[in-house]
């Protein structure tokens, strides 16, 4: 199930989505203090990379929450160091995690000391890399969101695996991946969607309408999943 929003610009959406985000961190927290046995705990939000979220992330960054106690993560990041201008840590230090948001923690998908494969065994056996709580999510015009794309040897593994994150060879893009997994996406309890422009609007009605090879309509069309969508028209 989705809920659109619709805004005329980028930073009209970028405030109402911060506020939405904020909100749904407030509500993670309040149920994670009351269950915590041991303190008040942490939760997780996960974001994206791409020209899309940088507004959105930079306006994030200044909100007044309680950051101490959310670890940030990526929904999906290039297999390149952090020092690469492709890099969606990078991205994510230069847009969120700035301001106010400098006291979270950050947990990165990304080590190219290791092998690919190794890395994402090991992401994948780790206690501590929990689904996120909250995640944002961007979308192309081929209809992949995270690094979930159709014309990938991984598709039919991406799809279906259980493990919450799986290493990406699109044919379409530049670089391997490491992403969350549809399985993962689906487990988030807060999900959004950011999404810009008409061509973007056209690809998700269209994944809406039907269910297609593509990422964003077998998220869609996936049994409880609820999608905020936070469209602007420019």
């Amino acid at each position: 199930m989705i809920t659109f929003y619709e805004f005329d610009d980028q930073q009209s959406q970028s405030d109402a989505l911060a506020k939405a985000v904020g909100d749904a961190l407030q509500t993670s927290l309040a149920a994670r203090a009351a269950s915590a046995a041991n303190g008040p705990g942490h939760v997780t939000l996960a974001v994206s990379g791409g020209s899309s979220p940088r507004p959105f992330l930079q306006t994030l960054s200044t909100q007044p929450f309680d950051w101490a106690r959310i670890d940030v993560t990526l929904v999906d990041d290039r297999w390149v160091p952090e020092t690469d201008s492709d890099s969606n840590s990078r991205f994510a230090h230069e847009t969120l995690l700035q301001n106010a948001a400098q006291a979270a923690a950050f947990w990165p998908l990304v080590d190219t000391s290791e092998s690919l494969d190794a890395h994402v065994a090991a992401l994948n056996t780790d206690a501590a890399r929990v689904v996120p709580d909250v995640a944002v999510l961007g979308m192309g015009e081929d209809g992949h969101t995270a690094s979930i794309f159709a014309d990938s040897p991984e598709w039919d593994d991406a799809i279906t695996t259980t493990a919450r994150f799986i290493a990406v060879h699109p044919g379409s893009a530049q670089h391997a991946r490491v992403s969350m997994s549809l399985s993962a996406l689906k487990q988030v309890a807060h999900l959004f969607l950011l999404i810009a422009g008409p061509a973007k609007r056209d690809v998700l009605n269209a994944a809406t309408a039907t269910l297609q090879r593509n990422a964003i309509s077998q998220l869609i069309n996936a049994a409880d999943v609820k999608l905020n969508v936070y469209w602007s028209a420019s």
